[in-house]
């Protein structure tokens, strides 16, 4: 790897970690939200989520504007974006301005790791590139890890407020380090318009072909995204296995854990997803089978089924996140003047899922009284079944046999 490469990767690593560590940092927030703002569940559900709608509706012009300046500038500039949300956070004194606060932030992330690929395609040989992405998004889910054991850690140092402004100040120097260390390559030749890009937006979204494939992934990743960043640790709290312990620490290590796993898991199973791609065992058939056993591992939490927490949850996070193969599943479905705007499409889907999901969960909770600060296991185990049926339902559906439509081979 040359040392342009290097920091290459390093710096814009650096930006997709901030935008994971935005995304679940409400995961530690929560009870102090719940206490000092006077939040309801679906107050809290409503809020995290905004954070989805404005990182899902800055798709499309994020895409427009990393091919006419160039993933550093844009990368930079709209990341101060998420800094000023987070300021803005943590001076919020109701649920208005911190719906705002949290639609900066969203709106901020949104390039990070369009920005982190492209910048990549850029200075990377295609033969590196499936590695490259995936070591991009494996090190920048870190930030899924920090908002575990170390987020709980620092909440016993400074109020959530505080930690809003330190993440704010942090974000503004990550972006300076991204303007004056990034490559200075720019643009990539083509100006697409914006009129254009919506086009090929329209063509993608009425393929039959994208919805056969997007649809499962989409699902898994925004159930798994929905209770990383927000839902995982009340259901830790509250749906305790026999033996276990109410312990606060238990469910930060064990967010931890899950944070790990994902990590872990984007990187062994791309590289298996590649290994086997050379058997001639497709990509395809792979993310899928990966995506039924993150559904039977939420089968097996919502029985209480007895195991090592540790293990269940380590699975959890590495089968949580294999949909993302689903991007080289869909360049290899779609011509190369469309890939840009199918991963944009794609993203668009996928937190919007995210975003809807986050806001019913929190809605639904709403609907059964906190008890000692709890809601009872029944809330938390219908919720995940009606999930996991219709993730079921989208896994049927995934494995059937497709005809091709005249509007595929029109979008060909």
């Amino acid at each position: 790897m040359t040392s342009l490469q290097l920091r290459t990767f390093a710096v814009f690593t650096l930006g997709y970690f901030f935008s994971y560590l935005f995304r679940g940092v409400n995961l530690g927030f929560a009870p102090f939200l719940l206490s000092d703002v006077k939040l309801t569940a679906t107050d809290l559900g409503v809020l995290t989520s905004v954070y989805f709608l404005g990182f899902a509706g800055a798709q499309i012009p994020g895409g427009v504007l990393l091919d006419r300046f160039g993933p550093r500038r844009v990368t930079a500039y709209v990341l101060l974006v998420a800094g000023f949300g987070s300021l803005i956070f943590g001076i919020s004194q109701s649920l208005m301005s911190l719906m705002i606060a949290r639609f900066l932030i969203g709106v901020g992330s949104s390039v990070c790791l369009g920005g982190a690929f492209k910048a990549t395609a850029q200075h990377f040989s295609s033969a590196r590139l499936t590695l490259m992405n995936g070591l991009v998004m494996a090190i920048g889910a870190l930030g899924g890890v920090v908002i575990g054991a170390p987020l709980a850690w620092l909440l016993t140092l400074a109020s959530w407020r505080t930690l809003s402004f330190w993440i704010a100040a942090a974000t503004v120097c990550v972006s300076a380090i991204i303007l004056l260390a990034g490559p200075g390559s720019e643009r990539s030749g083509a100006r697409v318009g914006m009129l254009e890009q919506f086009r090929g937006t329209w063509h993608v979204l009425g393929s039959l072909k994208f919805w056969h494939t997007a649809t499962l992934s989409a699902m898994t990743l925004a159930v798994f995204f929905t209770m990383q960043s927000l839902w995982v640790s009340p259901f830790l709290r509250d749906v305790v296995p026999q033996g276990a312990e109410h312990d606060s620490a238990r469910v930060a290590t064990l967010v931890s854990v899950l944070g790990a796993g994902f990590i872990v898991g984007n990187i062994g199973f791309g590289a298996l997803a590649e290994s086997l791609k050379r058997r001639g065992i497709s990509v395809r058939w792979f993310s899928g089978v990966t995506m039924l056993l993150f559904i039977i591992v939420q089968i097996l939490l919502t029985l209480r089924v007895a195991l090592p927490e540790t293990f269940i949850w380590a699975a959890y996070g590495a089968l949580g996140g294999t949909g993302v193969l689903t991007y080289s599943v869909l360049a290899d479905m779609f011509p190369s003047h469309l890939i840009g705007r199918v991963n944009t499409t794609f993203n668009l889907v996928l937190f919007a899922t995210v975003f809807v999901a986050q806001a019913a969960i929190g809605l639904a909770l709403g609907r059964w009284s906190l008890d000692g600060g709890r809601w009872p296991e029944v809330a938390h185990q219908a919720i995940w079944t009606v999930l996991i049926v219709v993730q079921s339902a989208a896994a049927l559906w995934y494995f059937a046999p497709l005809r091709s439509s005249r509007r595929d081979t029109a979008v060909l």
